[in-house]
């Protein structure tokens, strides 16, 4: 069977400095023609998908883009075209927008999307959006309970909006306990909270999902049935089959060397930069980062950045 000719298409994904995205609608004339989409356009012969995006917002929308980071890639098969998704997180323009080929616009609030319909392509995306850039996970076992949530209440004081329960040396009741102490806590603040186990342990604590380890992932064969689900990856392998699962996201590590691992084997950036370059979930870097390394990560195309340490300030 002869390979599907995919069109390639640079999105772009504009925020703004409230956290709202834009939205274009297709003009008349155009294939979904009324449809909402992220603005960009295809990527022509011999042009990198960074200067498509450039040139096409500044077309479409009189913009000139400063500061753009690589996102997610996706592949969506049309009645009419397959495209490949280039996805860009512009974060920085010159210039106001304006529909220069008299198209509509409008800023979108995360999760709460009031226009409709949107091209099919860009359901995933409206999803990923709603993930933050940091991801806490707990180390209540190696500080002290009564510190760590010292510590967790100051982090979510300060925005952290996604965390990771994941407490390996306490038992299955001590466990249990603590989930449900940082899920109370984190829900007075609009928080999401994972745990790192087995999806009834998540629904027992009242969690909003579960994230899997590496060996969890790979022994599924679908994807857990909660409403968010995340996954630690190390290799290639591990980043395909949470793509195939339909996974909310995954955590890539180790990124660099981390006190608890001395020894062990990194990735590195230039690794981490390889291995996203074509990958359609938003990824967390893990593994001797800390806060100041968040856009380092976007430069690789990361989402964000997970931490133990540095999400509490240790």
């Amino acid at each position: 069977m002869a390979a599907v000719k995919r069109v390639e298409v640079a999105a772009a994904v504009i925020e703004n400095d409230r956290g709202e995205f834009l939205l274009a609608q297709r003009p008349v004339g155009k294939v979904y023609s009324g449809y909402w989409e992220f603005p960009g356009g295809k990527v022509e012969p011999g042009e990198s998908a960074a200067d498509a995006l450039k040139r096409e917002l500044h077309e479409e929308l009189g913009i000139d883009v400063d500061t753009a980071y690589p996102w997610l890639t996706r592949e969506f098969d049309y009645a009419h075209a397959s495209v490949t998704l280039r996805f860009f997180r512009v974060l920085a323009w010159r210039g106001e927008p304006h529909g220069r080929e008299q198209q509509q616009f409008v800023w979108q609030s995360k999760g709460r999307v009031t226009v409709a319909p949107v091209l099919p392509a860009n359901g995933p995306i409206l999803r990923s959006l709603e993930l933050p850039p940091a991801y806490g996970i707990t180390c209540a076992t190696q500080i002290g309970r009564a510190a760590f949530m010292q510590k967790l209440e100051a982090a979510l004081n300060s925005g952290l909006r996604l965390i990771q329960v994941r407490e390996k040396h306490m038992n299955a009741q001590e466990f249990a306990g603590f989930a449900r102490h940082v899920v109370t806590l984190a829900r007075r603040f609009g928080a999401r909270v994972l745990v790192n186990g087995t999806p009834d342990t998540a629904l027992a604590a009242g969690a909003d999902g579960v994230h899997l380890n590496s060996a969890a992932l790979m022994s599924c064969q679908r994807r857990p049935d909660v409403a968010w689900c995340g996954a630690s990856c190390h290799n290639v392998e591990q980043l395909a089959h949470a793509q195939f699962l339909g996974l909310d996201f995954v955590v890539l590590g180790s990124v660099a060397p981390t006190p608890s691992h001395p020894g062990a084997p990194t990735l590195g950036w230039a690794r981490v930069a390889e291995l996203l370059r074509n990958y359609s979930l938003p990824v967390y870097a893990l593994g001797g980062v800390k806060p100041e390394d968040m856009r380092r990560a976007w430069q690789c195309g990361a989402h964000g950045i997970a931490m133990l340490r540095g999400a509490w300030g240790l």
